[in-house]
């Protein structure tokens, strides 16, 4: 028997060497099929710190606490555990065997047993959340529907039966030459008892048998993900350092906040030298090797956890978006194109017949990514702050709308009138721009116009950008309104730009249209330089975004505040005074529940200053729902959506204004245009069905300015 182990687990070992070299080259090949990313190696120190945090601490993890402990032990115990490797080597010679210096050292020991222990523990309990979560229970509620059961549980049943081999090690070691040394054995000498009637001969052929088991098992482990390219659940415990390393953003951030820049060959595309590249330059992703080397390496690092998924506002809304299978699927059609496109002569007929799929297309056509899947994307940035190991979905989807859009013209027909509004009239309503001011006439003080009541910014405090829902879309118009008011009572100066304000971009951007995003961007970067703006305060959370993220992308750096930042500001210095409600029906003196915008929150991480302002409303009593802040749910206007029809699935609007009229709250708080439209929308909606009546959707400045108007 002992031969017998000695040949079994030295001709696996062999085996999984061989294959699993061959498995890492192949793996590479496949990555370096992409195209550059640059920038990808900037800061190593905060990259490493990074990488460090992360994988330590991980800290992305952390929202779901007892998978994040669990899954811990079980990363430390895959590399701690190393050592009891090497020991069961020597354990198919020697029975006796143990490591030099440290085999016998009380630290070691007491280490290992606790390490395998917790482990074991650690994969027990991930195994029983697997189940409880189990689409047969939850069907497209579980965060694992779509993910490969067979893969998980190969992973489960090794990292088990590798603990279990090493307690069951420990235990004959403590048979054999223990002696009742309880010390050395603290977790395990009760295991050892089990064998007091065993005879020492039978002992250490156990412990020689349950060694090869160890190394078989740990080694097959690596011959069976070798044979497995796409076995992201075994292949991130590898890739997913080198993907934290290289994400994109160097300072650790999430790739949210400014769009990755569209790029050929690996550079930003210069638009005033479009006519110098060349005529087959691709524009964004029209084939899986127009990906990035990263975005490769993104698609085969997903461990198909389904964070992103159970986040996914579209997912949890019956639209066929998954940020999880969406990222899988590239995963697939890249592995299984790779033959074709490293060698095309010698590439099987599988490999051509992957090669002829589009990328994008119906997916009964052999589409690889369906465009109902493509365009249903808010670009809320859920899925890219809920992933562990840092894949950057939204990059990789706005990359493929932007081949749509500007190469194929394939997108949403309704998007046609937007684009056409922005070209023409610089909004995507379609209204002249000479109605820009309209909003201000009935205030009753002027607002300053730059070029008119003021030469340049110079002479104001603040320009404030109001953007085009703040400008012609009634409901925002009352925002604008507030804002403009509580800044006048501050004693802030401030002016705007009227007619000489156009649209941001942003709806542009998202809706892959990059050379209309640049145009809009190049006019107004003019206009803010020529007009010397230093500080921009908006109230749009999409025009903050733009303004403060990417037009610095452009050259433009600008200090860019959102309204609820500034006006914050002002209530904490004194400027500002909220007083106690008189009125009974004043809203101010209700309960209030906030909606966090993704474009102000997750997109650029300000959470606290709206809250701040509610909570300084007296009478006012804050209720959150239970998705806010980090793990807030979209309204559904991002991405360009807003301009775009909801066929499928409930809306995204009308889930989210029903989980804040299920907090009982009278009054929805919002900080964008954007989610004030959508969310007055779903509560008209809910209001037609007999739920939310006396409930309004006010800005955060209203709430305010109510609060401020009273004392005034």
């Amino acid at each position: 028997m002992q031969y017998v182990a000695v040949v079994a687990a030295l001709g696996v070992t062999v085996l999984a060497l061989v294959v699993f070299t061959d498995a890492v080259v192949r793996m590479v090949r496949v990555i370096r099929l992409g195209g550059p990313a640059p920038g990808r190696k900037l800061n190593p120190s905060g990259r490493t710190r990074t990488l460090v945090r992360e994988f330590l601490g991980h800290t992305k993890m952390a929202k779901r606490p007892v998978v994040a402990a669990a899954h811990w032990f079980v990363m430390v115990g895959f590399f701690a555990l190393f050592f009891t490797l090497v020991t069961a080597y020597g354990q198919l010679f020697d029975a006796h065997f143990a490591l030099p210096l440290i085999g016998h050292w009380v630290v070691f020991e007491w280490g290992t047993e606790l390490i395998t222990w917790a482990t074991l523990i650690g994969i027990v309990v991930l195994t029983v959340i697997r189940q409880k979560s189990h689409p047969r229970r939850l069907g497209r509620r579980s965060r694992f529907f779509g993910s490969n059961f067979w893969q998980a549980y190969y992973v489960e049943f090794t990292i088990a039966t590798i603990a279990l081999s090493i307690l069951a090690l420990r235990g004959l070691e403590y048979r054999l030459y223990g002696d009742g040394d309880v010390l050395h054995f603290p977790l395990t000498a009760f295991i050892g008892s089990w064998f007091d009637g065993v005879s020492t001969g039978d002992v250490e052929l156990a412990i020689h048998v349950v060694a090869a088991v160890k190394i078989i098992v740990s080694w097959a482990f690596f011959t069976v993900i070798a044979w497995n390219l796409t076995m992201g659940v075994a292949w991130h415990r590898g890739l997913a350092f080198f993907n934290i390393w290289f994400k994109r953003e160097s300072d650790g951030g999430p790739a949210l906040g400014a769009a990755k820049p569209l790029t050929v060959d690996g550079e930003p595309v210069d638009f005033e030298a479009l006519d110098d590249l060349d005529e087959d330059a691709a524009f964004g992703v029209g084939k899986v090797e127009d990906f990035s080397w990263k975005g490769l390496l993104d698609f085969s690092t997903c461990t198909e956890c389904g964070r992103c998924q159970s986040q996914c506002p579209a997912w949890n809304t019956e639209k066929p978006l998954s940020p999880k299978l969406f990222v899988t699927a590239l995963r697939d059609h890249a592995y299984a194109k790779a033959p074709y496109l490293l060698d095309a002569d010698t590439a099987p007929a599988e490999a051509r017949a992957e090669a002829e799929r589009p990328l994008v297309g119906p997916v009964d056509a052999g589409g690889v990514i369906d465009p109902d899947v493509l365009w249903s994307c808010t670009t809320c940035g859920a899925c890219v702050e809920q992933c562990p190991v840092d894949i950057e979905h939204v990059d990789h989807i706005l990359d493929l709308r932007r081949y749509q859009t500007l190469i194929e013209s394939e997108f949403p027909s309704e998007l046609n009138g937007l684009f056409k509004n922005l070209e023409k009239a610089g909004n995507p309503w379609g209204v002249n721009a000479s109605k820009r001011l309209d909003w201000a006439d009935a205030l009753p003080f002027q607002v300053q116009r730059v070029g008119v009541e003021v030469s340049s910014l110079e002479e104001v405090d603040w320009l404030f950008w109001v953007g085009c829902a703040g400008a012609f879309e009634d409901r925002a118009k009352k925002t604008t309104q507030a804002v403009a008011e509580l800044l006048h009572t501050a004693g802030v100066s401030f002016a705007v730009l009227g007619d000489g304000e156009t649209c941001t971009g942003d709806p542009a951007r998202r809706s892959g249209n990059e050379f209309l995003y640049q145009q809009l961007a190049a006019q107004n970067i003019d206009v803010l330089r020529e007009s010397k703006a230093v500080r921009v305060v908006s109230s749009c959370a999409h025009c903050f975004n733009t303004i403060k993220n990417e037009y610095a992308q452009l050259g433009l750096e600008l200090e860019v505040v959102h309204h609820t930042q500034l006006l914050n500001r002002l209530v904490r210095e004194g400027k500002l005074t909220p007083v106690a409600p008189t009125d009974p029906e004043t809203v101010a003196g209700r309960p209030v529940t906030y909606h966090d915008p993704c474009y102000l929150g997750r997109h650029n991480q300000v959470y606290s200053p709206p809250r701040e302002l509610v909570g300084a409303l007296p009478g006012v009593e804050l209720r959150e729902m239970p998705r806010n802040q980090q793990n807030s749910f979209c309204c559904g206007a991002g991405g360009a959506r807003m301009w775009m029809e909801e066929r499928i699935g409930t809306r995204v609007n009308s889930a989210r204004t029903a989980e804040a009229l299920d907090t009982g709250a009278e009054a929805i708080a919002v900080g964008c245009p954007f989610c004030r439209v959508m969310l007055s929308d779903g509560l008209t909606e809910a209001q037609a069905q007999g739920r939310g009546d006396g409930v309004e959707v006010l800005d955060v400045a209203q709430l305010l300015l109510a609060s401020v108007k009273r004392g005034s």
